[in-house]
């Protein structure tokens, strides 16, 4: 991302200084796990793009396979094209963009979707940006069936799993935009926690954090309830402190839900 803003910086210098210069190929590819941050990235991306002069609106519109694929014939043209219009002047985010291809199907209407990003891709570049998202393995061979796509696009950008400290302070910034402060004991049950459920089907990065964060909340809203309301301390009357705050304890429901289920059984947020 840095290289890519590099290059915007330096080609916008180069035109006011009157050299010649063209509009670089800004169709990206994100690949990587679900929760790693490809959809964050191409809303900052398309803030920048915004900022700098290369996006009239700098929006971004996320996009699926339902979202652009008919069911009959001569429905995934309006379809695709109604997606496009609404990205025009930003970033049109497609994701698991290798759900368009059916290598077993030379019929599926995905084809006709494919064919129609890529003549946008060629044709109205300096107004829309493409990005694809998706697992690198599958998204590699979707480029090699669709190698079109490929070429039009410049950017390749790998988000790679985070480690679990830095989920922790993930947790932490998501704790404060709620107005949550995390007990300093109770990041430590919490890395526990991370590092349990990253060893579990379907752990989804920072996903899982959020998910994670909504459950301690919970957690946090049922024992001060608990304790001021059912039992009455300090008269029924909580402070603010009460409010804001998530305890080891709230993180350590989640752990023991690990230790005691029947993981094979199980599908953890």
């Amino acid at each position: 991302v840095k290289e890519i803003a590099a290059l915007l910086v330096l080609d916008k210098m180069r035109r006011k200084l009157g050299f010649e210069t063209s509009v670089p190929s800004l169709h990206m590819s994100f690949t990587g796990a679900p929760g790693t941050g490809k959809t964050t990235v191409a809303v900052r991306m398309g803030q920048i793009l915004a900022k700098m002069g290369y996006s009239r609106r700098g929006h971004v519109v996320l996009a699926t396979r339902d979202d652009l694929v008919g069911q009959y014939v001569g429905h995934t043209a309006p379809k695709t094209k109604e997606m496009i219009k609404k990205a025009m002047g930003g970033v049109l985010l497609v994701d698991e963009a290798y759900y368009l291809y059916n290598a077993a199907n030379d019929r599926d209407y995905g084809q006709e979707s494919i064919e129609i990003l890529l003549n946008v891709m060629e044709n109205n570049q300096d107004d829309l940006v493409v990005a694809v998202a998706g697992y690198k393995d599958r998204m590699d061979k979707f480029f090699s069936y669709i190698p079109g796509m490929m070429s039009r696009i410049g950017n390749h950008i790998d988000f790679p799993n985070y480690k679990s400290d830095e989920l922790v302070q993930i947790s932490e910034v998501m704790a404060r935009e709620l107005e949550y402060e995390i007990d300093p004991d109770a990041y430590g049950v919490f890395h526990n926690y991370i590092q349990k459920r990253m060893e579990l089907p379907f752990f989804s990065n920072a996903r899982t954090v959020r998910n994670a964060m909504d459950r301690a909340r919970m957690n946090s809203a049922i024992r001060t309830f608990d304790k001021f309301a059912i039992r009455g301390e300090n008269g029924g009357f909580c402070t603010v402190n009460d409010l804001k705050s998530i305890s080891a304890a709230d993180f350590q429901v989640l752990v023991d839900d690990i230790d005691n289920a029947d993981v094979e059984k199980r599908i953890f947020a």
